[in-house]
């Protein structure tokens, strides 16, 4: 395929922006760049693909997400993140079935690209009953998504309110880990699986140290949900006697391959012992916002080297899987709490997003920028719709202006999920009358279906 005539936002190293260029892509991978025009002869026999006037992108990456919230969107409004589960998405991951969990996930992926991700973690953390994690594997390959699905695990807490059907036997989550990385960790894998111990209430003592070696002898990665509320702090300290973040230090938890997500009750200590065991971090914007739950200290993490990508975190605390409204959340909401309007920049937050969101996951080599011999993972923008013009600096729309629907045509692999808006391997009226009916018959399961109504519908 020859993509023509864009305006390519490249995030090389040296972040060039090139008026007017040609990409050529072959098989699964970017073969040339060039000015418009100059790749005719090497592009004989590909298909062209018009771009001028638009914005040609590296596909978004979003570092964290709970694909089955989608069935749950707009139910936990205006909840602390401790009521948000207690009463909305405890009780009903607690009933999820795997067709959920493969509904949802499709649908959420669907929604993904539409809005120019490419590459998705997935947290997994819900297993009332077996092969959910696999459910949510099958979407992603039929979708066409690149990504990590964390298996994830709750082996306590209903002390603090988890539900029981959550909560697994330590063996029995080894031994579905050990299945799946075995099935789909292979080298070049499009989709591969991690591993997820969900936060520190909610997996034990045993079960972070269980993980750590499984990491250490699978080679399969690490997320983890950590300092995201005060909660987290409290419950560490009443089980371990300190902060969760020195725990898993303690313990030899932490590591290059660990993916910390949110991260936003961290203090100085704490970024400091990010930046020497090179964890990454995922920075929920939208969420932290949605939940009350606070501003992560990013701008003294970047600072202190620490690797951070951008994320939307579940539909249930967003509400919405799109990355685009999370580029402006993650640059406005740091300039308002430090009053300093210089603390991060556009073209910072889309680092975050494309080539941080990359080593974030262990694929910068791979993703993340638009050059000769990166996976085509690349995103085509419409740049002429009334928000986005008129238009000075690409990068400034794109952060700034974008509402989330500009994405025109979107690459994984080289092959096209995304064309002029629709995705090309899913039916969108299909997924959108499977995800409500099985949204409707959740929330009656679970017993949250008065979450539906609201006072002003009254």
């Amino acid at each position: 395929m020859l993509l023509r005539g864009a305006t390519v936002i490249t995030m090389n190293a040296r972040r060039d922006v090139l008026v007017g260029a040609d990409v050529l892509v072959q098989g699964d991978r970017i073969a040339a760049i060039g000015p418009t025009g100059s790749l005719a002869d090497a592009a004989r026999g590909h298909e062209p693909l018009d771009c001028a006037g638009r914005l040609l992108i590296p596909g978004l990456i979003n570092t964290h997400s709970h694909l089955f919230q989608t069935l749950l969107k707009g139910l936990g409004d205006d909840l602390v993140l401790s009521e948000w589960f207690r009463c909305m998405t405890g009780p009903s991951a607690a009933v999820l079935t795997a067709e959920d969990c493969y509904v949802a996930a499709r649908h959420g992926c669907a929604e993904a690209i539409s809005t120019g991700t490419t590459t998705m973690v997935d947290f997994m953390y819900a297993h009332p009953e077996p092969r959910c994690t696999d459910a949510v594997l099958t979407a992603f390959d039929e979708v066409g998504l690149r990504g990590v699905v964390a298996r994830g695990c709750i082996t306590t807490g209903e002390e603090v309110g988890v539900p029981a059907p959550l909560v697994e036997d330590l063996g029995a989550v080894l031994e579905d880990c050990r299945r799946l990385v075995a099935e789909r960790n292979r080298p070049g894998a499009r989709v591969q699986v991690g591993l997820a111990p969900c936060t520190i209430w909610a997996a034990d003592d045993a079960t972070l140290r269980a993980t750590r070696s499984l990491a250490d002898e699978t080679g399969a990665p690490i997320t983890i949900h950590v300092s995201e509320t005060d909660f987290e702090i409290e419950q560490s300290m009443l089980r371990y006697g300190m902060r969760d973040l020195p725990y898993l230090e303690s313990i030899g938890f932490l590591g290059p391959d660990v993916l910390a997500v949110h991260c936003v009750q961290c203090d100085a200590a704490d970024v400091a012992t990010l930046a020497r065991h090179d964890v990454k971090v995922s920075h929920n914007p939208c969420s932290n916002l949605y939940l009350a739950s606070g501003f992560a200290p990013v701008p003294e993490m970047l600072a202190s080297g620490v690797t951070v990508g951008l994320a939307c975190d579940g539909p249930a605390s967003n509400n919405n899987h799109n990355m685009i409204h999370a580029l402006k959340f993650a640059a406005l909401m740091h300039k308002g709490f430090r009053r300093d309007a210089a603390v991060i920049t556009a073209e910072r937050v889309l680092e975050l997003a494309t080539i941080e969101g990359a080593r974030a996951i262990g694929l910068a080599h791979e993703l993340g920028s638009v050059e000769v011999g990166k996976k085509a993972d690349l995103v085509v923008l419409d740049a002429d719709n009334l928000c986005m013009t008129p238009l000075h600096h690409p990068v400034s729309a794109l952060v700034y202006s974008a509402i989330g629907d500009e994405a025109r045509h979107v690459l994984v692999d080289g092959r096209l999920v995304l064309r002029d808006h629709q995705p090309t391997l899913v039916d969108t009226t299909a997924v959108r009358a499977a995800s409500q009916a099985c949204a409707d018959a959740l929330t009656v399961r679970a017993g949250t279906s008065a979450l539906r109504t609201r006072p002003w519908f009254r």
